[in-house]
């Protein structure tokens, strides 16, 4: 996998990702920025949502489950040193669907967590407390 990043002005970045994609990234107004994009640590909090959630949608299909929709809302704490980096996160996904069951959301939870998201892996591994729960919404 590869990525550049190339520097646009002041504190504002952008990245392309080796599949043709592009993204702004901009610091805060109090170091310069204009704010045209995310900052470059709310990525790695999107990165990890999207991560995970790609997971648990993956896996509540193959068990079958009638899921219409996930959110993953993500909470995180940073250290008050430098560098500032994330010492807890805590994901909550939201499933909508039709008679899902809470025993398979908890599993793929379970999974992603501990076997499949390359993210949570990574920040885990780096110290970072990762947490999660889950609720389910009945669609009719």
């Amino acid at each position: 996998m590869q990525t550049s990043v190339h520097w646009l002005e002041n504190v504002a970045f952008e990245a392309k990702s080796e599949s043709g994609h592009q993204i702004v990234m901009d610091g805060a107004e109090a170091y310069g920025g204009e704010n045209r994009g995310p900052r470059p640590m709310e990525l790695i909090l999107m990165g990890l949502g999207g991560c995970a959630s790609f997971d648990i949608v993956t896996i509540l299909k193959k068990s079958r489950q009638n899921v219409i929709g996930v959110i993953c809302e993500l909470k995180a704490d940073r250290a008050d040193t430098i560098p500032a980096v994330f010492t807890k996160i805590h994901l909550h996904f939201v499933v909508t669907g039709k008679e899902v069951k809470e025993k398979q959301v908890a599993k793929a939870v379970e999974l992603s967590a501990e076997k499949y998201c390359s993210a949570s892996k990574m920040l885990s591994d780096g110290g970072v407390e990762i947490t999660h729960d889950f609720e389910i919404i009945e669609t009719v």
